[in-house]
Order: structure tokens, then sequence, then C-alpha cells
């Protein structure tokens, strides 16, 4: 274990050290919040309600997907994408820890700072807006469970994605395919409530719903019970089965490994 917690120490030292572009990139989804907070703001001004969703759910909704958003930015992301274009990844392969795991635990160095500035943009949040809507009992603690399981599952849906530069040469277009997916189908831009029926079933049972839907809508109190149980036990099991995917896809994508070195 001691080698996984210095991947996940140096990370959380990288982080600190180029603070800027990290906070940075957390400043862009603290912009989504701001923006979205704007628009739902009017449009359900006067105590109006669309799809079941009114201003108070809402904003409880948009805090939580600002949240789920701000966790696992795309700081390992581009590092890792980074050394397998360059073949740096063969020094990686040849250290005696699991490369799958090391990565993960080099995201969950980042996430504490993560945690501190969504504390704080929450703050200023209930400060200037006062509290929103917040569950009771039972479902607040599985809100935390389904918080918590974001973790490993918007790591390993970026893991997966980040494999794909074993065959292309370029990231970025990668990046923007899974950010516009992500956002769409996690719920993190509408409520998957919106949607039309049958994508709303198809988005609700995916694990994109796991990133930012389910969380929110336990937190709001939109599904509670055994409904909440069971898409937090969704979320769990699209995280355990991605994994393994991941795992097997990793061991294809060797094979794709070329490395020139003099």
């Amino acid at each position: 274990m001691k080698p996984y917690l210095a991947f996940a120490r140096a990370t959380a030292l990288s982080a600190l050290a180029y603070r800027g572009s990290f906070l940075l990139s957390l400043g862009g989804v603290a912009f989504q919040l701001i923006a979205l907070l704007a628009v739902w703001r009017v449009l359900l001004a006067g105590g109006a309600s669309v799809g079941g969703f009114d201003w108070a759910h809402m904003r409880g909704y948009l805090l939580v997907a600002f949240a789920a958003g701000a966790l696992v930015g795309s700081f390992v992301d581009f590092r890792m994408s980074s050394r397998i274009r360059s073949g740096l990844i063969a020094l990686d392969l040849v250290k005696p820890v699991d490369y799958q795991r090391a990565r993960f635990w080099e995201t969950v160095g980042g996430v504490w700072i993560e945690i501190a500035v969504v504390a704080l943009v929450a703050g200023l949040a209930v400060v200037f807006g006062g509290l929103p809507v917040t569950p009771d009992g039972p479902e607040l603690a599985l809100f935390l469970c389904s918080m918590a399981l974001v973790v490993p599952l918007k790591f390993i849906v970026s893991y997966l994605t980040t494999l794909a530069c074993f065959w292309t040469e370029n990231f970025v277009g990668v990046l923007w395919a899974r950010q516009a997916v992500t956002a769409l189908l996690s719920g993190a831009l509408v409520p998957l409530a919106y949607f039309p029926g049958w994508l709303a079933t198809a988005a609700t049972w995916s694990p994109f719903a796991g990133l930012t839907s389910t969380p929110a809508l336990i937190f709001i109190g939109r599904v509670s019970g055994r409904e909440a149980l069971l898409l937090v036990a969704v979320q769990l099991g699209w995280a355990v089965v991605l994994w393994y995917a991941a795992r097997a896809l990793f061991r294809t994508a060797l094979r794709q490994l070329t490395v020139h070195g003099g």
C-alpha cells in the first residue's frame, strides 16, 4: 500500500506546485455553476416548476452537480496521455506496482484539494443564497456513499478514454468527446427527467448517471428508500464492471505500444 500512497502524495504536491493551473481548471466548473444558477433562477422565478423541479430543488441539484464535476479533474488525464504518446509509459511499466491502481491513487491524491475548493464554493453559495433542500437520515448516508463512488467511477471513465491514446495521436479530441458525452448523459447540464422517455431511461441505467444525477437526485429528495439504494447499487456495479473492463483493455492496448529509444 505504501507505494500507492506515495503516488497520492506526489500528485497532491504537484497540484500545490502548479496550483494556478489546478485552480483555473476548477474555476471553469465554478463558472458553469454560476451560469446555470443564473439561467435556472430566471426560468423558475415566481414559484414556477419545470418537470417537478422548483428553484429550491434545482439549486440543490446544481450544487451537487458542481461538486461532482469538480472531483477528479483532468490533471492526471493529461499526464497519463502525455506519457503514453511520448513512450515514457515504458518507465511506468517497469515499476513494481499495478499501473491502473497507481493512476487511481494519483487521482485520489488531488481529491482532497478539490473537496476543499468545493466546500469553499458551497459555503459561499449558502451565505448568499441560503441553505438548499437537504436529505434526512438514511438518504443523507446514501448521498454521501454516492458522492464517494463518484471518485472511482469518474476515474475509471476517464482512464478508459485516456487509453485511446494508444491508438490516437492526440488526446484533446478524445477529451472533448468524453466531456460532451458525460456532461449530457450524466445530467450535469440538465436533469435526466427532461430527456425524452427512452433516452432518460437509458441514461439513468448507464454509468454516466452515477457521475451527477444519482447523488443529486438523492440530495434533493427526488429519490429515496429502495429506489435510492438501487441507484447507488447500480453506481457501484458500474464502477466494478468498468474497473475490470479497463484492465482487459489495457492488456490489449499494450500491444500497440512501440518505444524507440537511443
